[in-house]
């Protein structure tokens, strides 16, 4: 990518528009009975860090990183919480309503990238969920791009 290429945090909005749609989502999220039980507990803040670290994760600032630990502290939050295929279903689809519903570019390109992300992010989740998953205190705060390959992820190596 060229420097002249704007990241897909830029290309959505910043960070206002992830504040607006993480916001909106966990309002929704209320409403949704395959959610709700999901998110029951969560607090007020919520929405902010969830939108702070979708911005590190889509090329903004780490804000996330230096106030609450990186990706391993948002392992953590998933730890034992048994989420399913139903649940991670759920999420993307509703999330990526709401993106619509705030008109966030509906461009191929960035929702190509962000479906990806999107499918990736909820599918590691509900992994670092099950019973016995493990917090990797060296795992890597996830970069996404223009649909650039960045390799796995491998602990260990």
């Amino acid at each position: 990518m060229s420097a002249s290429t704007p990241t897909l945090y830029d290309w959505l909005g910043g960070i206002a528009a992830l504040e607006r749609l993480t916001g909106r989502f966990y309002e929704r999220v209320r409403d949704n009975a395959i959610l709700a039980p999901v998110f029951a507990h969560m607090d007020g803040e919520h929405p902010q860090h969830v939108a702070a670290f979708l911005a590190e994760v889509l090329g903004g600032p780490a804000e996330y990183s230096a106030a609450h630990g990186g990706h391993p502290h948002m392992i953590r939050q998933h730890l034992d919480r048994h989420l399913s295929q139903v649940q991670r279903r759920e999420w993307v689809a509703l999330l990526l309503d709401t993106a619509d519903e705030l008109a966030l570019p509906g461009d191929p390109e960035f929702r190509s990238a962000l479906v990806g992300y999107l499918e990736w992010g909820s599918r590691l989740a509900v992994l670092n969920s099950q019973s016995g998953a493990q917090v990797d205190a060296d795992a890597p705060m996830p970069r996404w791009g223009w649909g650039e390959v960045k390799g796995p992820y491998i602990p260990g190596v």
